[in-house]
């Protein structure tokens, strides 16, 4: 029983591993390993009865955590979107962009993923959309089974890290930081995976070029009368609007000095480029709606269909994220109106009902709920755990790893990449990041950094092969068996699981890689974050120069002698040395 007492904490750690591997619910895991423990706890005398009663506290600051709220609002927009025919229409118009290109198709589905990454924060609505509408078009015009499924599936989990991302959300709260932080610090590192992304597919464009074709001429739709492809107007548009946009940005914190009326020394980076993209995209359909309306005739029907399908989508970027970065929208008030703003752009489109709308509020309140009994049961679990000292034992357990922070960062993330075999990104946030949280922030490693270098790791989550929910929501949607193309009538050869599984290992390695950039250049993710000045509160000197009244207070203070303007009244003038006047005085 004595060792039993002084292990309690691996021997909880070691039980939960066993429920998990035994099949049973995460949540009620997680539970019911608190409570048992909890009470072996105190039967032996380790864990006071009286700690228990914190568990219904705990509970009810779960129900009343307004960051919480931003879950289904997010989820709720993006399935309301994605149920809106957005993601058809945006790859529909970006493949036609791109179709003349090798690669294009891949290239229109990595950008259209991180547009609705963008929007929706949703991973299974983004794999789903692309792998129901892009995939079947890859397969008609000859791309690779295993570069197609790929790109897809990877395109689908950059929900997970460019914000509004659900799994920031959590990381946030966990980590017990800001979600608007999180979502600044993760907004440049989630652009750079996309082009990473890009920068694969031209590469393999360039060594593979059987494997990404180009659409053929006739299966590009938009084009004009007389058979061009009309992109010369969109270069120009896009151009002008660009360059509009860069000049804006570089004097952006000039005209918040004008507008403010005193002087802004530096913006933010996130701020500068939502802002700057805002006011480029605004500018682009202005132009668009005045040359409709007017018939001017100065846009081609590529430049006019890119345009109008394009800017309702970056319009709810600005709405959620832009109001989020600028301050004036905290992240559920943000989700808020991202939830009302698709509900509208699905009204004007004309594709809302009341099927869709109880749809989308059936799989929201599911994933809520989900997501809740989850966090309940981690805080059982982390009750009875932090009562047994457990961690204290995980902090002695990770601080005495050599290498100090660098091979306490090389192991974490060891950890997590061999645990999202296993456990999806939920399961880690819960159960995982509560344990090292405490060791980083003693190591001294800036939780914001250390939340979104978390969230590129749990990203491979989705794609490891064999149990990645991307290569599962793939898998549901990529055909099975041979069929005849409706368009072409060819026989299309069917997607095997070893396609899929293969496809995704390039993309795990990229994701590995970004993990490596993160580590190496910590400014990708400190770069959007507003840093104040730190001080040196150890050398700080404050020099003061007393007044000649509070020198003469002083000194009665001290020597009991009166202040000079009286004592020079009364008696001459005043000896200098204090001692000299004491002695005076006594006489």
């Amino acid at each position: 029983m004595e060792f039993i007492a002084h292990n309690l904490a691996p021997i909880m750690f070691a039980g939960l591993v066993v429920f998990l591997l035994m099949g049973f619910p995460v949540a009620f895991s997680l539970g019911a390993c608190g409570l048992f423990f909890g009470l072996v706890g105190i039967e032996l005398g380790v864990v006071p009865a009286s700690l228990m009663q914190a568990l219904p506290l705990r509970i009810f600051g779960i129900m009343k955590n307004d960051t919480l709220l931003a879950i289904p609002f997010f989820t709720l927009m993006g399935l309301i979107l994605e149920r809106s025919g957005m993601a058809e229409d945006l790859l529909d118009t970006i493949g036609q962009l791109f179709g003349p290109v090798r690669g294009g198709l891949a290239f229109a589905v990595i950008f259209v993923g991180a547009l609705l990454a963008a929007t929706t924060g949703v991973v299974a609505a983004s794999v789903i959309s692309m792998g129901l509408i892009s995939l079947p078009i890859m397969l008609r015009y000859g791309y690779d089974r295993r570069i197609a499924s790929g790109v897809i599936a990877a395109s689908g989990t950059l929900a997970q890290i460019i914000p509004p991302s659900l799994v920031l959300i959590i990381l946030a709260d966990q980590l017990g930081k800001s979600v608007g932080d999180m979502y600044k610090g993760a907004f440049i590192p989630g652009f750079v995976l996309t082009a990473m992304y890009v920068l694969f597919i031209v590469l393999v464009a360039v060594f593979r070029p059987k494997w990404v074709p180009a659409l053929p001429l006739e299966a590009r739709s938009i084009r004009e009368d007389d058979g061009r492809s009309g992109l010369t107007s969109l270069a120009v548009l896009t151009v002008i609007c660009t360059s509009i946009a860069v000049l804006f940005g570089e004097n952006y914190a000039q005209v918040l000095s004008a507008l403010k009326g005193h002087e802004v020394a530096s913006v933010a980076t996130d701020e500068t480029i939502v802002v700057s993209m805002s006011l480029g995209v605004g500018l682009a359909f202005v132009v668009a709606v005045i040359n409709k309306v007017l018939r001017l005739n100065l846009l081609s029907r590529i430049a006019e269909r890119v345009t109008f399908v394009l800017i309702p989508p970056l319009g709810l970027i600005f709405l959620v994220l832009g109001t989020i970065f600028l301050g004036i929208a905290t992240p559920t008030e943000g989700g808020a109106m991202g939830a009302l703003g698709a509900f509208a752009m699905a009204w004007a489109r004309g594709r809302i009902s009341m099927t869709l709308l109880k749809q989308a509020l059936t799989s929201t309140t599911k994933l809520s709920c989900f997501v809740v009994f989850i966090l309940i049961g981690s805080t059982v679990f982390s009750l009875t755990f932090q009562g047994v000292d457990g961690p204290v034992w995980v902090e002695h357990l990770l601080t005495g790893l050599p290498g100090g922070q660098i091979g306490f960062l090389i192991f974490v993330n060891l950890l997590i990449f061999v645990l999202a075999f296993f456990l999806d990104f939920f399961e880690l946030s819960f159960i995982v990041v509560p344990l090292l949280a405490p060791v980083a922030e003693k190591l001294g490693i800036d939780l914001i950094w250390f939340g979104v270098l978390l969230g590129v790791n749990m990203q491979t989550s989705f794609m490891h092969p064999p149990f990645g929910f991307a290569l599962f929501y793939l898998r549901s949607v990529a055909p099975l068996t041979e069929y005849i193309d409706k368009l072409t009538g060819k026989r299309i050869a069917p997607v095997t699981t070893g396609q899929i599984y293969w496809g995704a290992v390039p993309f795990v390695i990229i994701q590995i890689i970004m993990v490596a950039l993160i580590i190496a250049f910590p400014g990708l993710v400190s770069g959007g974050l507003d840093k104040a000045p730190v001080q040196d509160y150890k050398n700080i000197q404050i020099e003061a120069a007393p007044t000649e009244e509070a020198a003469d207070i002083n000194t009665q203070e001290l020597f009991g002698t009166p202040p000079a303007s009286s004592a020079s009244a009364a008696s001459g003038p005043v000896p200098s040395d204090p001692l000299e006047a004491a002695a005076q005085q006594q006489n």
